[in-house]
């Protein structure tokens, strides 16, 4: 295969804005595309290599696998080693744990299937994975295993029929990712299935390439590398992403791949020393690039935008050690052997299994460390999968899927309560769940269908895909039938945003600099295809939603927003122990956030005076003082930034049995 310098100098241009995004300079907020260019790349390299293997006779699936080996393992192995005595060091043991998962799914090549089954709304922060970014190597090397024997056994049929084959291939995988990101945005984005067509974009230019060459057209290049840059600077954490979107990125490269020719602008500027020189060492500073970036937000939790910077030139730095003294002579045969090459990526990928495997049984608890109350508190973030839930979902409840439902507490109970709302309501359920068993009531937790939780509120001004207002109208059915006290609870504050005319900064930040960590998304009223977020629209549709469950209602325990903390509060206790070997006693955020932040929901629910709707201030449980308390005495009442935990979701459901007497 003919080297061309300007697909290295094209390798730069994908992984510097990565890093940059990953490290969090808002300028790069599209700086993930760097991955799809990396996934066109990799499909024309191999295919090329595949076909001309084919066409003179020497193909062989070792020798590709050997090359594989050679060119993945021994960097990606020697990170991993690195990364498990700082995981030791500084990770909870539920973070242990998902580590010691994602040394093992690293090793079986799963690790994009591992991190989207991790993914949901209470999953650890993502920025503090430190093997997150293996997700699109086990895309390639899912590839990798089957594109081979496919393109082998299909060549009989002629290769003009096999590149119509990829053609129709990636098709079927573009549309599939079309579908992916509406219905199921996490699978979408991490698994191979939708990110196949643009590894077949590039397969699909190698064909082209192959055939007639590579063009010289300065105009077509020059579109392609200016589309990749425009995804770089335009795209954002909104964008639906892989989608229509990411044809951009995805035809930029191919463009470039069959009209840069050498002579053209964009191959002179790509094929410069520094961006050869970066494209180079581009897979070990992808490698590098997030453990330090985890690490750092692990040890330091908000890092500076120096020391970030500073990191990411110290990525750089390692990855042209680790290309000097670990890919390139692991790539050299005369030094390492085909034998040699297997023995050491099997006693690797089985020794990383192994512990990754010990991990996962011992939840992460390597150690017997002992520690303090509120920093032992973090135990309980096991609740927050599924599996630590109260009661399993059914759409038992409902023939047409509306909603899904649960009940635990008192199950033979005809004295029904209902819990509804978001994830600010799991957090309750455990609480709720002690309290039904000791006044033996029957709990039925609802949660609507296909819905962003309210009907036609809809996320980032995506059109709902089911009629979300009828399934609300067979939540309030079902509720009426059960002559049940309901339990109001969502993060409202939040569901809300934007408002016209108030001033929501996100993410959420308190008057102490702290700032929220976790994703966030624009939340808009649906009507006939218009979206309305004005003040009056959204607080109209506020006192509607919760009359609406009122009116079905024996009794509606309306609870108001808790203070949001954008302190991850286990970690802060944590931080400061390592540090000082002392436990915080309180931890607080002034009350003028809690004001400034809640004023429009605080004021829509003041005015609702419906005999059968009893407030619950989180207010005047946990503010005093001036001062909201997070912790107290050492005793934490959250889970994290926002979701309350037992100590705190005591208070709220204490304020309940109170109304009951």
């Amino acid at each position: 295969m003919k080297y061309r310098a300007e697909i290295d100098g094209l390798r730069a241009l994908a992984v510097a804005p990565v890093i940059l995004f990953h490290a969090g300079f808002e300028m790069f907020s599209g700086g993930f595309v760097g991955v799809d260019v990396f996934f066109v790349i990799s499909g024309y390299l191999i295919t090329t290599i595949l076909i001309e293997d084919i066409e003179n006779d020497r193909f062989s699936l070792l020798n590709f696998y050997e090359r594989r080996a050679r060119r993945i393992l021994p960097a990606l192995l020697f990170v991993m080693f690195l990364c498990i005595p700082f995981a030791w060091m500084w990770m909870l043991p539920s973070q242990m744990k998902s580590f010691s998962q994602s040394l093992a799914a690293v090793s079986l090549f799963a690790s994009n299937i591992q991190f989207w089954r991790e993914s949901g709304y209470f999953e650890a922060a993502a920025e503090e994975k430190p093997l997150l970014h293996t997700w699109s190597l086990a895309v390639e090397e899912q590839y990798y295993v089957l594109f081979p024997i496919f393109l082998f056994l299909a060549w009989r049929y002629g290769k003009s029929r096999v590149f119509w084959m990829i053609v129709v291939m990636a098709s079927i995988s573009f549309l599939l990712s079309e579908w992916g990101w509406r219905n199921m945005a996490s699978a979408n984005f991490y698994l191979a299935p939708t990110r196949a067509w643009e590894l077949f974009a590039g397969s699909i230019a190698a064909f082209i390439v192959q055939k007639q060459g590579v063009k010289k057209n300065d105009f077509l290049a020059l579109l392609g590398l200016a589309a990749i840059i425009f995804s770089i600077f335009a795209y954002d954490k909104s964008t639906p992403f892989p989608s229509v979107y990411a044809l951009a990125p995805v035809l930029g490269v191919v463009l470039l791949v069959l009209y840069a020719e050498k002579e053209t602008l964009v191959a002179r500027l790509l094929s410069t020393k520094g961006f050869v020189g970066v494209g180079l060492i581009s897979y070990s500073a992808y490698l590098w690039h997030q453990p330090l970036f985890a690490f750092a937000r692990i040890r330091f939790e908000h890092p500076s935008v120096l020391a970030m910077l500073a990191l990411c030139i110290v990525s750089i730095s390692l990855a042209c050690f680790s290309w000097r003294y670990i890919e390139k002579p692991f790539r050299n045969s005369a030094r390492f052997s085909k034998k040699r090459i297997f023995q050491l990526s099997s006693l690797g990928i089985t020794t990383f299994l192994v512990f990754g495997l010990v991990g996962r049984s011992l939840n992460g608890e390597f150690t017997k460390t002992t520690y303090p109350p509120n920093i032992a508190y973090e135990s309980l973030g096991s609740r927050v999968s599924n599996e630590g839930l109260p009661c399993k979902w059914s759409s038992q409840f409902n023939e047409a899927r509306a909603y899904d439902g649960c009940v635990f507490g008192d199950k033979e109970s005809t004295d029904n309560v209902v819990l509804l709302g978001d994830s600010h309501s799991q957090a309750l359920s455990y609480e709720v769940e002690r309290w039904a068993n000791a006044h033996q009531k029957r709990v039925i937790w609802l949660i609507m269908n296909g819905c962003e939780y309210f009907p036609n509120v809809v996320a980032n001004g995506q059109a709902p895909l089911v009629d979300c207002a009828e399934n609300h109208n067979e939540i309030t059915k079902f509720i009426r039938t059960l002559n049940a006290d309901v339990i109001l609870v969502f993060r409202w504050t939040y569901r809300m945003y934007p408002i016209d005319g108030v001033d929501l900064t996100m993410p959420y930040r308190n008057s102490f600099g702290d700032v929220e960590r976790d994703p966030y998304v624009e939340h808009f009223i649906y009507d006939n295809g218009n979206f309305d977020s004005s003040y009056q629209a959204k607080q109209q549709f506020l006192r509607n939603y919760v009359l609406s469950i009122a009116n079905v209602a024996r009794t509606l325990f309306l609870v108001h927003p808790v203070p949001e903390t954008a302190i991850n509060i286990f970690k802060r206790n944590l931080r400061h122990w390592q540090r000082s070997g002392e436990v915080l006693s309180d931890l607080f955020i002034d009350e003028s956030d809690y004001h400034s932040r809640n004023e429009f929901v605080s004021h829509t629910f003041e005015d609702l005076a419906k005999e059968n709707i009893i407030h619950i201030r989180p207010r005047e449980i946990f503010c005093e003082e001036s001062k909201c308390y997070l912790q107290k005495n050492t005793v934490p009442f959250y889970l994290d930034d926002d979701h309350l935990g037992d100590e705190g979701a005591s208070l709220i459901v204490s304020e309940i049995d109170k109304a009951y007497q």
